[in-house]
């Protein structure tokens, strides 16, 4: 960045454009809306954001698989869950944090296919737009259960 110095009786003074951009530069920010790397944002109106979703439905969906594919290799016996499939209901919040693509933070609402019980879990999804790819990186029951009010 260059600074424009303006000499006037011997004294050098900054250009006051100079000086607000160096400001702008320096201090640190951040406007609503805007994405910052590395920090997260929440999506606002999460339950009629159909691609948030949709990677709720795949993070279940991806679960489900891993679920199945466990049984297939036979009984693990630590895990209470082992082999329990689930129903997706909805996404009940979301953030967002932007990294070498977009992980996806999700509290997703689903039901046990034995028990019939809602539950909620947490889910994080990466998606890489530019190579059309997700991952589902981390699926765990959330410690609280869902109300049935």
């Amino acid at each position: 960045m260059a600074i424009t110095m303006v000499v006037g009786k011997g004294k050098a003074k900054m250009a006051p454009v100079a000086v607000i951009m160096l400001l702008v530069v320096t201090t640190p920010w951040r406007a609503e809306g805007m994405r910052m790397v590395g920090g997260r944002t929440k999506v606002k109106d999460v339950r009629t954001n159909v691609e948030v979703q949709e990677l709720g439905r795949y993070s279940v969906e991806q679960y489900n698989l891993r679920q199945q594919q466990q049984q297939q290799l036979g009984p693990s016996g630590s895990d209470s869950n082992s082999g329990e499939l689930l129903r997706f209901e909805e996404v009940m919040e979301a953030e967002t944090q932007v990294v070498s693509g977009l992980k996806y933070f999700l509290k997703v609402a689903a039901t046990s296919t034995r028990s019939a019980l809602p539950q909620t879990f947490n889910a994080v999804v990466l998606v890489k737009p530019w190579a059309h790819t997700k991952q589902l990186l981390h699926f765990s029951p959330n410690q609280l259960p869902i109300s049935t009010k």
